[in-house]
């Protein structure tokens, strides 16, 4: 294979597979986004709609980590289709629903389907990008995700303001069946790859079984510094607008775009990421600077003393230097997995990411209960110093393991 035909095969496989995570994380905003149209429909209390966004991200946790051993077993493109059905017919579910239960039924179905993305997305990459562009693959993931999250408030809140939350919620389904359509007519760059021959070095160090690569501290690591940093993001992701507006009596439109900037700057950054991470092997390094500079950031934002303006340009300085991080992190958890291991690994890993954004729906949904618009990003600082350390584990171990291949 010449080199512009693998050009064209890289790039198709990363647009695909972005395209499909894009549509994931457009999806965890889905009732964050509708909020304003829930509370008062429902008569909902914000822990109350905390928990609907907790039952999502939890199916998703718990799923996510048995999807793994599925994508391993049947093929990522398989579970990937899967998913993004699923998260459709419960987009049409939730637009239906007049009861509580209703809406916790829809993001129990969500949440099913969000489960697959991370071990099919990434097993894909793994399979079928060269590994010359694979940093580069890792990055526009990340930037795809962020512009789901980006997009969704937006989406939702246009439709909504105009038709109605209903309305918004199907269009929503069209937005995903859009998609797998598009992922069906282009399945034959997405074919499942056989299984490689096991690498003896990695292979053992896991144990040699399908539960062996749970025996690594690594892997568990990683798990952490996915469980801290959601929980940060989950502040973000659902209570960070609303506490723009309590702490610089801005309006909600302005708050809004703040997160908007958020997630723009943090795609920006995993431009930067792309190349900072293909260019480096001390990973862990560059994730502790960019949340080390997050963390300060949170709190100043929590101390409110900067006006309004500058809020919204706090924000995206918060999500630059997070985007950063984040090829840095995909590329250090691919150092962590055993061969042919890969969707097992990024499942339960990822699952992490899911376990956080549960809890910390719940945990900022009480703050802002309590009327604690400041504490919100105050947690959220905290969290992200904690993301420090579990970077240095893992970036530790790593180095550690990496001594005998050396020797």
């Amino acid at each position: 294979m010449n080199d512009t035909t693998l050009l064209r095969q890289d790039a198709r496989v990363i647009t695909l597979v972005g395209l499909a995570h894009g549509t994931s994380h457009f999806y965890h905003i889905i009732l964050a986004a509708l909020i304003p149209w829930l509370k008062p429909e429902f008569g909902l209390s914000y822990s109350e709609l905390g928990l609907l966004m907790t039952i999502f991200f939890v199916v998703s946790g718990v799923g996510q980590a048995m999807a793994g051993f599925v994508v391993d077993r049947l093929g990522a493109r398989t579970v990937l289709f899967s998913g993004i059905g699923l998260l459709g017919l419960a987009a049409v579910l939730l637009s239906s629903a007049h009861s509580y239960v209703q809406l916790m039924m829809g993001a129990f179905l969500a949440g099913c389907g969000n489960s697959v993305f991370h071990p099919a997305d990434y097993t894909l990459l793994n399979q079928r990008v060269s590994k010359a562009r694979l940093a580069h693959g890792f990055s526009v993931h990340g930037i795809s995700g962020n512009i789901g999250w980006a997009l969704s408030p937006l989406f939702l809140t246009f439709v909504a303001g105009r038709a109605g939350w209903r309305v918004a919620l199907l269009a929503a389904s069209g937005v995903a069946f859009a998609v797998l359509a598009l992922l069906v007519l282009n399945r034959y760059a997405l074919r499942p790859e056989p299984a490689a021959i096991p690498v003896a070095g990695k292979a053992g160090a896991a144990g040699g079984s399908a539960f062996g690569f749970l025996k690594l501290k690594v892997v568990w690591l990683c798990f952490a510094f996915f469980l801290i940093s959601a929980i940060a993001l989950a502040g973000i992701q659902t209570f960070a607008a609303t506490s723009l507006v309590s702490l610089y009596g801005m309006s909600l439109a302005t708050a809004t775009s703040a997160y908007t900037c958020f997630m723009f700057a943090s795609a920006a950054g995993m431009v930067y990421g792309g190349f900072l991470g293909a260019g480096s092997r001390n990973h862990d390094r560059i994730i502790m600077v960019a949340f080390a500079t997050a963390a300060v950031l949170a709190m100043v934002l929590a101390a409110a003393v900067v006006p309004a303006w500058m809020a919204v340009v706090l924000m995206g300085l918060i999500g630059l230097v997070t985007g950063i991080s984040g090829p840095s992190r995909d590329l250090m958890i691919r150092g962590a997995a055993p061969a042919n291991a890969t969707g097992r690994v990024f499942g339960v890993v990822y699952s992490g990411l899911d376990s956080g954004l549960a809890l910390g729906a719940m945990l900022f949904g009480v703050l802002m209960d309590a009327h604690r618009p400041a504490g919100v990003f105050v947690v959220i600082g905290i969290f992200q110093a904690l993301v420090i350390l579990t970077a240095l584990g893992v970036g530790s171990n790593s180095r550690m393991a990496a001594v005998p291949k050396t020797a």
